[in-house]
């Protein structure tokens, strides 16, 4: 099985680059299952019925999101409706929506998906170490073939995560921070891990946000109104090649295309 996962997708630019640039990347790369993180796709904070009705229509099959899903209040009481969207899965007991699921590709094959918060400079969450393990040992009971996206702020505790679950799942994916690191590797155990996959909207950004703007916050001290940016969009993320039978990893492979039709 082969998997593209595309790194937090930002606002109207990243959104335009899933509908022009995924099915050429499925094509070229035999991709089988689709998996974005969302939690930016509305105005690159948040994310909205709307806004993940077109990253479904674009080619993509499941969404995960992060420290940002309660953003857009329109969301949250449709989250239960989806059981194609994942929020995280150590979110407190009893919020709407679900941290895991499995996917049933068309040919019958399955791929456990699940969404991870981390907590370092974030906000408190239940341990993503303890609930990473136990959900992947549990879709491991249903489908050998797991992807875990981790959305945190260190690096540490990303790198950490992906040698905690080696072995544990087929592969941990960094998100939330922007810029796509060049890590990737398949781990001792067979679990394929990057940093982070990278964001998928303008390129010539502050990680999504008009430069300018950003700029002069870092200068004044003053608080700014944040604006996504439109210049040279692209996307980023990665393939991952799993094995069917046990799960294991074979390769991961960074993916970076521009919209050469924009900006």
């Amino acid at each position: 099985m082969r998997i593209l996962f595309i790194g937090d997708v930002v606002g109207r630019p990243g959104r335009r680059c899933v509908r022009e640039l995924v099915p050429g990347l499925r094509a070229r790369h035999g991709v089988d299952l689709v998996i974005a993180n969302g939690e930016n796709a509305a105005g690159g904070l948040g994310a909205t019925p709307e806004t993940l009705a077109e990253l479904f229509r674009g080619g993509v099959h499941l969404i995960t999101l992060g420290n940002h899903t309660w953003r857009k209040k329109q969301l949250a009481p449709a989250l239960d409706m989806y059981d194609n969207v994942l929020r995280p899965a150590n979110y407190p007991q009893g919020v709407p929506g679900r941290g895991s699921q499995v996917y049933v590709l068309p040919d019958g094959r399955k791929a456990g998906v699940i969404n991870l918060l981390g907590r370092v400079y974030m906000e408190p969450v239940a341990c993503p170490f303890e609930v990473g393990l136990r959900e992947a040992t549990r879709m491991r009971e249903m489908t050998p073939v797991v992807i875990v996206d981790f959305h945190a702020e260190a690096t540490s505790e990303k790198v950490a995560m992906g040698w905690h679950l080696d072995g544990a799942c087929t592969a941990v994916i960094g998100t939330h921070t922007h810029v796509q690191t060049a890590d990737e590797r398949v781990l001792p155990r067979g679990t394929a891990y990057i940093t982070d996959a990278g964001m998928t909207g303008p390129m010539d950004s502050v990680i999504g946000m008009e430069r300018d703007i950003i700029i002069r916050k870092f200068l004044t001290g003053m608080p700014s109104e944040f604006k996504v940016a439109e210049d040279r969009p692209g996307l980023c993320g990665v393939v991952v090649e799993a094995d069917d039978r046990t799960g294991a990893a074979l390769s991961i492979e960074r993916v970076c295309a521009l919209d050469e039709g924009r900006g």
